[in-house]
């Protein structure tokens, strides 16, 4: 953690460096900001698991503050609706965690075809919801798996640095050598070429970081850093098509330079169940 913080701060000076003649940029507010987001990160790791609860109940709630201003409706019911969706997966993991997975599956893939069939803000502003409280229903499960208390919290650091990492690997390569779009409707700014940034960087951290804390050998580390990568980029895309149907740039301004909290969980959204069901499968 020391060495991501270094490697931070390198960055910093870099960017500070190379931008010294110019108005800050995206780049150095993307920078700066993780300087807000890895100390909250490090404290959840920190205080594991009770720490991982908390935050994983406080990204919930904060997205829900975010949604609500772009939901449209009654305050009283958007709440009531948050609250039934919140209590109701953690009622789900604690009374049937065998079948929580399964309904919560089940209730996205329902949300998303009334999306799909019947668009509109509130139906995006519950889909990305019921997404939101499942994948941090699945960061509470990580201390369950059957690795052992010390390996278990290796793999939520390396999810949480993967993915991270991935994004500004995305970033930093579409900045400098995109030109091919991928869905330009959708994000103009979301091109091969950083996709393919993000792939190259989620491979050297997911072997790097991944031989450094055992988690495994080179190919399945490779093999996880592919599915990962591509999962953190279709997350990111996912909630960039809300927000383009929301006319909406950021969904808040609450991180500076990066927006709110969903703007920066989007792709955790995904990598979180998805590095969750390949461990699950490799026990």
């Amino acid at each position: 953690m020391l060495a991501l913080y270094g490697l931070l701060a390198a960055t910093s000076l870099w960017v500070r460096l190379a931008t010294r003649k110019a108005a800050p940029g995206m780049l150095s507010h993307q920078v700066n900001a993780w300087w807000r987001i890895f100390p909250l990160v490090s404290l959840a790791l920190l205080a594991y698991p009770a720490g991982l609860v908390a935050l994983a109940y406080l990204v919930y709630l904060l997205a829900c503050v975010e949604l609500e201003s772009h939901y449209g409706g009654r305050r009283v019911g958007f709440w009531m609706g948050a609250g039934t969706i919140g209590l109701g997966v953690s009622w789900l993991g604690l009374q049937h965690p065998s079948d929580a997975h399964s309904i919560i599956i089940v209730a996205i893939s329902i949300q998303a075809f009334r999306c799909w069939y019947q668009p509109g803000a509130r139906q995006i502003v519950w889909l990305l919801m019921l997404m939101t409280a499942g994948a941090m229903y699945v960061l509470t499960m990580f201390p369950d798996l059957p690795f052992g208390s010390r390996q278990n919290l290796a793999w939520l650091f390396y999810l949480f640095m993967l993915t991270a990492l991935n994004d500004i690997g995305q970033f930093v390569a579409g900045k400098l050598f995109g030109h091919y779009q991928i869905a330009s409707t959708i994000s103009p700014n979301k091109t091969w070429e950083g996709l393919a940034g993000g792939i190259l960087t989620s491979q050297l951290v997911s072997i790097g970081l991944g031989t450094y804390l055992s988690l495994g050998d080179s190919l399945v580390l490779a093999t996880y850093a592919l599915i990962l990568s591509i999962a953190g980029f279709t997350g990111d895309l996912i909630f960039s098509a809300a927000k383009r149907y929301l006319s909406i740039k950021d969904f808040s301004a609450l991180i500076p330079g990066h927006g709110g909290i969903l703007d920066r969980v989007d792709s955790l959204v995904l990598t979180a169940p998805f590095l969750y069901c390949l461990l699950c499968s490799a026990e």
